[in-house]
């Protein structure tokens, strides 16, 4: 199975950018759709955003739309999360995630590999 490794997380302030790295190994992306979940404590899993394998479909939770922008390179085996205008209700662990169909990504809401998440804290 794919390895996924996420990167690019840490502590910003309100208003701020970032940028979530997730890098596959172990096979190719190319066939793949892939998101990214978060999790803070207390809360549930959420599926934040979701790409198809070619990029034509995206998925965004209602809570980041406008404001966060998924994508992926299928050359690099690297997807990627743009999150603009962040707000301290976007602090969780982000996990990266790939399934082998894109109903089960978004509509069950899993992945078949994960990463090992990356802390993102916004404050005030």
């Amino acid at each position: 199975q794919v390895r996924l490794v996420e990167s690019g997380g840490g502590l910003v302030q309100t208003g701020d950018s970032l940028r979530l790295s997730c890098a596959a190994s172990g096979r190719t992306f190319s066939n793949l759709a892939t998101g990214w979940f978060r999790q803070a404590p207390g809360k549930e899993r959420e599926l934040v955003a979701g790409i198809t394998w070619n990029g034509s479909t995206r998925y965004y939770a209602a809570s980041v739309k406008g404001r966060f922008t998924i994508s992926r390179d299928n050359a690099r085996n690297t997807m990627y999360l743009q999150m603009n205008s962040l707000k301290p209700e976007d602090t969780a662990v982000y996990y990266c995630a790939a399934a082998e169909d894109w109903l089960r990504l978004v509509t069950i809401k899993t992945g078949d590999s994960w990463g090992q998440g990356t802390q993102v804290t916004v404050s005030s």
